[in-house]
């Protein structure tokens, strides 16, 4: 009865055993990423997207309002420097030009007359002079008379080359109001967009109420990104400093650029974080073809950078600089490590972890916590 009775208990010990062992946990399957060295670089990323911004742009209109007489562009249209864009109708300029330029010709006659006047007063002065000088025959009162029409006669000729320049100045100042109805190009560059037709009647716009400009024009030579970079970030940043652009328009193209400029002041709107406007410049060439003023753009500033550097990926990093590995058991097991730089897509590992350890990428997967049995992903 006794040895029946261990057979049985025996038997059942096994049984149960059998039946704990099948009903376990199936172990959870996760995706894991061994540990190796690699390049790792702290960046600072943009809050807001940005914006492709050209290095020159002008909102061009005429200096003083009426008819479009000319319109020498259309929009797309490559320019030069000082090239005549658009003219306002100006023939009462022209024609009061014309009488400026026929007034200094009539000056300049009148000058030359009145010098020559001059100088035969003055000879006539002198001879006179001479003359009572001495021989005595001429009175005190010819001689009077002479010398002072010798000296009126250089005043005449004073005032006329004085009317010569005050027609002179006229003539600048028509020149000046024609070219108030000019629009000309600042620099080289692309009409972008044209708001006027010929025959419209165009104004400057009033101070303080902007108004559409006549002609739009871009410098599409030289190309940058501007892009707000939160308050906590933004004191790390120098200008110089590496940067790269990713663009909506071309997934997984980066564009290699530099910081030109930090704006002086933290931005402050309703319900959005501080943030200081941060400008990259693109200096690849190649970079700028296919490119336009507006798209929609990212930045990363590389602050520092390690080529070989013992890493994981960003993704497996839970909260308080913790991991799980899985270890030679097949068991989760919880790491804290001592991270170094860091960016979006990987994390330096300074201490706690060694080349070669398992991380777990999958860590919001369901069942994925420390101590739950677990098997690499085939």
């Amino acid at each position: 009865m006794r040895k029946k009775t261990l057979t049985t208990l025996a038997i059942l010990a096994i049984a149960f055993a059998l039946t704990v062992y099948y009903k376990r946990p199936k172990p959870v399957e996760v995706e894991i990423v061994s540990i190796e060295e690699g390049e790792v670089r702290s960046t600072v990323s943009n809050t807001r997207v940005g914006t492709v911004k050209a290095c020159r742009r002008a909102y061009l209109a005429p200096a003083a309002g009426g008819q479009v007489a000319q319109l020498n562009v259309k929009e797309g249209d490559k320019v030069r420097k000082n090239e005549l864009l658009m003219e306002v109708w100006n023939h009462d300029l022209k024609a009061q030009l014309a009488l400026q330029e026929a007034q200094i010709r009539a000056n300049h006659a009148a000058a030359e007359q009145a010098c020559q006047l001059k100088g035969g007063a003055i000879r006539e002065a002198e001879r006179i002079s001479r003359l009572q000088k001495y021989n005595h025959i001429v009175s005190e009162e010819q001689v009077d008379t002479k010398v002072t029409n010798a000296k009126a006669q250089s005043a005449a000729c004073l005032s006329a080359k004085a009317a010569v320049d005050v027609s002179q100045a006229s003539r600048d100042a028509a020149k000046a109001a024609i070219e108030r109805t000019y629009v000309e190009a600042p620099f080289d560059g692309t009409v972008a967009e044209i708001n006027v037709e010929l025959g419209e009647y165009v104004t400057p716009s009033p101070p303080g109420i902007p108004t559409l400009p006549a002609i739009d024009l871009l410098d599409i030579s030289c190309l940058y990104v501007s892009a707000p970079i939160d308050e906590v970030d933004a004191p790390q940043i120098k200008t110089g400093m590496t940067a790269y652009v990713s663009l909506d328009a071309f997934p997984g193209r980066r564009s290699l650029g530099t910081v030109s400029r930090i704006a002086p002041y933290v931005l402050e709107k309703e319900k959005q974080a501080r943030t200081v406007e941060v400008e990259v410049k693109l200096t690849d060439p190649k970079d700028l073809q296919e490119l336009l003023p507006g798209y929609s753009a990212d930045i990363e500033v590389l602050l520092a950078g390690k080529p070989k550097a013992l890493r994981i990926p960003a993704e497996a990093v839970i909260e308080n600089h913790k991991v799980l590995l899985l270890n030679e058991d097949g068991v989760l097991e919880e790491r804290t490590f001592k991270p170094g730089l860091a960016n979006w897509n990987y994390v330096e590992v300074l201490a706690g972890l060694q080349h070669g350890d398992k991380v777990v990428l999958s860590v919001g997967q369901e069942g994925v916590t420390a101590g739950a049995r677990a098997q690499a992903k085939p």
